[in-house]
């Protein structure tokens, strides 16, 4: 559970300073969200404008979620070179957990508002309690899941959105 904190920490240093760097900047509180209307690719539009001419670009994903009474407002991203120069065996584990159905339905489930392990245990086809809390700790090993006690697991804030925008992407 350390070593996932200590990965949000630098991932929230390394959007820091990419913000920082590219002059990207959250909207201003009220100001109205920008439309299709207003450029059918505005969001890429306003990225290009930060970016410096000489990079190799960037790759941005962001969003605001409303789901189970919780809202999530995420942004995130890395400069081509960043992403390109990283180990990304590293991501193999995390990537991992998301490549099985069952873990799927379980994130789905969670962020639907079942939390509890004796919900998720009334679900059709998970399997057995063994198997469930097998699928369950593969999840919160790879930092999908967070236990909060006495049975009950959480998507962690700053993985509802990454998650919607995997998913998103794998369409």
């Amino acid at each position: 559970m350390a070593d996932v904190e200590q990965r949000l920490a630098a991932l929230e240093v390394q959007v820091a300073a990419l913000t920082e760097q590219v002059g990207v900047a959250a909207p201003a509180a009220g100001a109205p969200a920008p439309t299709p209307a207003d450029g059918a690719l505005w969001a890429l539009d306003g990225l290009k404008q930060r970016l410096p001419a000489d990079g190799s670009g960037a790759v941005l994903y962001t969003g605001t979620v409303h789901l189970d009474g919780q809202h999530y407002d995420w942004q995130d991203g890395l400069l081509v070179d960043d992403v390109l120069t990283a180990d990304w065996t590293e991501l193999a584990a995390t990537l991992t957990a998301l490549a099985n159905p069952v873990r799927l339905r379980l994130l789905r489930e969670v962020l639907g508002g079942r939390h509890g392990t004796s919900e998720l245990a009334e679900i059709e086809g998970l399997g057995t309690t063994g198997q469930l809390h097998h699928h369950l700790r593969q999840l919160t090993a790879a930092g999908w899941l967070r236990s909060t006690g006495r049975g009950r697991h959480t998507v962690p804030a700053g993985r509802v959105v990454p998650l919607l925008a995997i998913l998103t992407a794998a369409r």
